[in-house]
């Protein structure tokens, strides 16, 4: 594998990590959103990553082939004063699990650093083997 190769890859990994923090973000942020009805309700979001090939076979980066909706059963909350209260009360709130986001979001930021090491370490390697020559 050549060493310029290792750009594309810690690139495409970068570009994944940056949607998974981004859904993350959106999922925080409609955290305590409430709705009428369970068609208007936002549910939480996931990315599905996707391995990349090359035309040789090989693996070749990251990419995100889908970002879907929880499955996870909305839930109604007695809120009888509020105005999207349906007549006996309830509103609908999000599937999101702030605990699950948080940590998500943790290991995201992770492994979109470790991408930026990789990348700069790629680097230092190949002014190394330029700093040879001469």
């Amino acid at each position: 594998m050549s060493l310029f190769k290792v750009f594309d890859i810690a690139g495409s990994a970068l570009h994944a990590q940056s949607v998974r923090l981004n859904t993350t973000a959106s999922n925080l942020a409609n955290a305590d959103s409430v709705a009428s009805s369970v068609a208007a309700t936002y549910r939480a979001r996931q990315p599905v990553f996707q391995t990349l090939f090359d035309d040789a076979g090989e693996a070749a980066g990251v990419g995100v082939a889908d970002i879907v909706e929880s499955q996870t059963p909305l839930a109604r909350e007695y809120r009888p004063g509020h105005p999207l209260a349906d007549r006996d009360g309830y509103v609908f709130v999000p599937n999101v699990n702030p605990v699950e986001e948080l940590a998500n979001m943790i290991s995201a930021s992770r492994a979109y650093q470790t991408n930026v090491e990789v990348a700069e370490a790629s680097k230092q390697m190949l002014l190394r083997t330029l700093a040879l020559g001469e």
